[in-house]
Order: structure tokens, then sequence, then C-alpha cells
């Protein structure tokens, strides 16, 4: 056997079909389309369509409620943090907060905040802030000695470049003349 010798075998490849190429190719003239109508033309997509039939999408009932106020938390366990502190990522001495977990790579984003899970052993003494805690993971922070801060988020809304609590009143400026 030689190099020029070498082929595929018999059916392996299979050529495509030349569509509205002529008459002799088989599929010519219409470009197997048929005549006339939405179909033939161009641009056409009718995905879901059941000619004048009520669609399937449209006949099953829905399903479930999607809460659009819904908050989504950002999860992390006990046992990463710790993970974190013996590997000298985190300092326990400092305050560990949503910016620090993101610095040191543990959470890529903080979504509506961070709630601290209790999977894992914690024994660092530190202080933790977040969003929201299970009580497993308090416990073990106490028993540890530390402390865990859980401050809800607060609602801001973007008033003239400058954020703001929405329970705040915003503050008229007025020009003195």
């Amino acid at each position: 056997m030689k190099l020029n010798e070498i082929r595929d075998n018999k059916g392996a490849r299979k050529q495509s079909m030349r569509v509205a190429r002529g008459v002799g190719s088989g599929k010519g003239r219409t470009g197997g389309r048929g005549f006339k109508g939405q179909k033939s033309r161009t641009g056409v997509a009718i995905n879901g369509f059941e000619g004048g039939q009520m669609p399937v999408y449209r006949r099953a009932p829905k399903r479930g409620f999607n809460n659009i106020f819904r908050l989504t938390f950002a999860e992390i366990n006990l046992g990463r943090i710790q993970k974190a502190i013996d590997d000298k990522i985190l300092a326990a001495d400092k305050e560990i907060n949503a910016i620090a977990l993101m610095e040191a790579g543990l959470i890529k984003n903080m979504r509506d905040g961070i709630r601290l899970l209790g999977n894992g052993a914690f024994s660092s003494k530190a202080v933790i802030r977040v969003t929201g805690a299970t009580k497993s993971a308090v416990a073990a922070v106490e028993k540890a000695g530390g402390q865990v801060i859980v401050e809800p988020k607060k609602e801001t809304v973007l008033k003239k470049g400058v954020k703001t609590s929405k329970k705040e009143k915003a503050v008229k400026k007025t020009k003195k003349a």
C-alpha cells in the first residue's frame, strides 16, 4: 500500500445534494420547495405553527410561578472560608465581608448578597459580615470565638448619580438667590 492508494471506505463520504442547480440534478427547478406559497419563499420561520390547530405550547397548561422580586444569594460554606484562612488567602484578624471573599476568589459574583452555610469545620476567631446565615453556621463561628454580623441588603436606587436608600427621603437642593 502506498500513500496515493489510501482511500475512504466506499460509502463513507456522501456528497451533499446540490439543490436548485438545474433539472439534471434531480432537485432542480423549484428546488424541492413545491409551487408558490409562503413556504416556497425565503425568510420563512413557522416554528410551532400547526396549520390553524391550537399549537401544543398553548394547549399545555402553564406551570409554576417565577417571582421577579426573589433574591439570589452567593452561597459559601464555612469549610471553604477556613481553608482560605489556613492557606493565608484570607486574614482572620480582619473583617471577612463580600469584598474580601471576592478578592480571595471564593465567590465570583456578590449577586444580592452572601449567604453563609454551616458545612465544614471552622476554628478561626473571625468576624464575618454577610447578608444571611444558617443557624448552624452562626453556632459554629460563635463556638470558635468569632462573630457573624447579619445585615440585610438595603434596597438602593440611583438618584442623580448618587446611590441612596429607598427609605431615605430625597433632599431637594434649592438655589439661594
